[in-house]
C-alpha cells in the first residue's frame, strides 16, 4: 500500500506492506484523514516530543529511527476481520474511531506509531470494539472531522462552565475553532475570539463566535471586560474590591495557540479567579509568572484529547448538523501532496484542514 512516511526527518511516499489485523482487530481502508497541528509538531519537534512522552510517563512511544506513518484525524471502511471478532459491521461499512490500537503488547496511537501506521496511508489497523459507524448518511470528510473537533468538546468540558460565563478563545487556528464550536453547542455566549489572521476570524464568525477581533487593534482582555461589567459595574470602587454590589461575570479564557509566553500574557490580562484552559500544545519551554495567577486567584487548567464518550458525542453532532464543518475543509489532497501541505499549514491564511485522500 501507497503512504507518506515519515522517515528520517522527512516525509517520503513509499509503499509498504498492508497491515494485517490482529486478534480483536479490524483491517480498514482510510478514506479521509486531516493534517493536524500535532501532526506538524512532531515533524518538526519529533525527538523532543519523544523524550517529553517518556519523561512525564506516556503509555504511547515510538521510535523516531523507524518509519512512522501519521494520521489520526480519520473516516474508514471496513475491509476485513481479524480473529475474535463480532463482526457486527459488515464490510464496506464507513466507520470513525479514536486512533488508539490495542493489543497483547499494550497501547499504542494510531499515527504516532512505528507499528500502526495512521491515516496517511491507504490502509490502517483498528479494535472492532472501538469503532463507530458513521451516522445518518453524514459525509465522508465531515466525518473525517470527528477528532479534532472532539478535542474542542473535550475542553469546553473541562472548564466547568455555568450560565453566566464570559467566553474568550485565544487563537482561532482549527484547535480553537472547535472550542467555538464546543461552546455554541453548550450555550455560552458572549463568545469572544481573537486572531490576527483575518483569515481565521471569518472561520471563527462561521463556527460561531459572537464578537471577533484584531489582537493588535483591540485588546481581548479589554473587550472581555466591556462584555462582562454589568450596569453599575465600578472597577475603582472600594465596594466592588470587596466583592459587594455589581460585579464582573465568571470568566473562561481558552488558550489556542501552544508558543511560548502566551500563558504568561493571559495570566497579566485575565480578569480575577478567571478560568484558563490551555488547549493549545506548545513544544518548547516556557516561562510564567506565578504572582500574577496567585494575585488574581486563576485556575489554570491544561487538557489533552477527549473521552470515548466525548468522541461519540461530536460524531453525533456533526451527524445532527449541530457542528458545521463544512466550511473547514479548504483542501483535498492525496500521499504525494503531503510533504508541501505541511509547508502551506504553516501560513495561517491558506488553510483551515486538509484532508489527505490516499486513495487518490
Amino acid at each position: 500500500m501507497r503512504a507518506a512516511i515519515f522517515r528520517n526527518g522527512e516525509l517520503v511516499v513509499d509503499e509498504l506492506p498492508e497491515p494485517k489485523p490482529g486478534e480483536g482487530q479490524v483491517v480498514v481502508k482510510t478514506l479521509a484523514c486531516g493534517i493536524c497541528g500535532s501532526d506538524l509538531h512532531a515533524f518538526h519537534h519529533m525527538d523532543k516530543m519523544v523524550d517529553a512522552g517518556k519523561r512525564s510517563g506516556s503509555a504511547m512511544m515510538m521510535d523516531p529511527a523507524k518509519d512512522i506513518v501519521f494520521g489520526h484525524e480519520f473516516c474508514a471502511e471496513i475491509l476485513d476481520y481479524g480473529t475474535g471478532t463480532q463482526k457486527t459491521l459488515k464490510p464496506g461499512t464507513r466507520v470513525c474511531s479514536m486512533p488508539i490500537a490495542i493489543s497483547e503488547s499494550g497501547v499504542q496511537g494510531v499515527g504516532y506509531s512505528n507499528t500502526y501506521p495512521g491515516g496517511f496511508a491507504e490502509q490502517m489497523v483498528l479494535n472492532e470494539a472501538m469503532l463507530l459507524e458513521v451516522p445518518n448518511g453524514l459525509p465522508t470528510d465531515q466525518a473525517a472531522m470527528t477528532e479534532p473537533m472532539a478535542v474542542g468538546w473535550h475542553a469546553v468540558q473541562k472548564a466547568r462552565l455555568t450560565d453566566d460565563d464570559v467566553a474568550l478563545v485565544i487563537g482561532c487556528g482549527p484547535v480553537g475553532l472547535a472550542v467555538i464550536a464546543g461552546l455554541k453547542i453548550a450555550g455560552v455566549s458572549p463568545i469572544i475570539a481573537s486572531d490576527f489572521s483575518p483569515a481565521r476570524r471569518k472561520f471563527a464568525e462561521m463556527m460561531g463566535a459572537d464578537i471577533v477581533l484584531d489582537p493588535s487593534e483591540t485588546s481581548p482582555y479589554k473587550k472581555w471586560e466591556e462584555e462582562a461589567a454589568p450596569e453599575g459595574y465600578d472597577a475603582k470602587n472600594w465596594m466592588t474590591m470587596m466583592g459587594i454590589g455589581p460585579q464582573l461575570r465568571p470568566g473562561v479564557i481558552f488558550e489556542c495557540v501552544g508558543v511560548p509566553g502566551l500563558i504568561q500574557q493571559i495570566l497579566e490580562g485575565a480578569p480575577k479567579a478567571a478560568r484558563i484552559v490551555v488547549v493549545g500544545v506548545c513544544m518548547e519551554p516556557d516561562h510564567l509568572e506565578p504572582f500574577f495567577a496567585i494575585n488574581k486567584e486563576l485556575n489554570l487548567q491544561f487538557v489533552l484529547g477527549y473521552t470515548p464518550e466525548e468522541f461519540a458525542e461530536t460524531l453525533g453532532f456533526l451527524a445532527e448538523g449541530k457542528m458545521q464543518v463544512e466550511p473547514l475543509i479548504t483542501g483535498k489532497i492525496g500521499v504525494d501532496e503531503v510533504k508541501s501541505a505541511f509547508v502551506d499549514l504553516e501560513s495561517p491564511d491558506k488553510h483551515a484542514k486538509i484532508l489527505v485522500e490516499p486513495w487518490r
